[in-house]
């Protein structure tokens, strides 16, 4: 059973940067692809960035693609996302998902593929 805890939310301006920490215990990154979703209240989860076992190979959802960089340090077990360039609509609680042995999936952003999830962490862009 893997334990995430996400970090880096905060309350930034339009046009700001944050960056985003997952550490992950219980199992090393070898073992998990992971990925970054989001939630507004009211709305469904959706998948932002994801990061194939070993960081291989990354996805991104359209609406972030070349603002937004994951990546992951399998020495501290940490996987990051890096967000330059944010926007109002990037407001949202932000979560760390995992799956073991996910190989490629956590690339394809869906919810329902991911094993684990973290607490989640709040970004708020004005």
């Amino acid at each position: 059973h893997v334990q995430l805890v996400e970090s880096g939310g905060d309350s930034v301006q339009a046009g700001g940067s944050l960056r985003l920490s997952c550490a992950a215990s219980g199992y090393t990154l070898n073992m998990l692809c992971m990925a970054w979703f989001r939630q507004v209240p009211g709305r469904e989860r959706e998948g932002v960035a994801g990061i194939a076992t070993g960081g291989s190979a990354t996805g991104y959802a359209d609406s972030v693609k070349g603002r937004f960089t994951i990546s992951q340090n399998n020495a501290k077990s940490t996987v990051y996302l890096q967000m330059n360039n944010l926007k109002p609509d990037d407001t949202a609680m932000y979560y760390c998902a995992a799956r073991e042995w996910g190989g490629d999936l956590c690339r394809w952003l869906r919810a329902a593929f991911m094993h684990s999830w973290g607490q989640g962490t709040q970004v708020t862009v004005s």
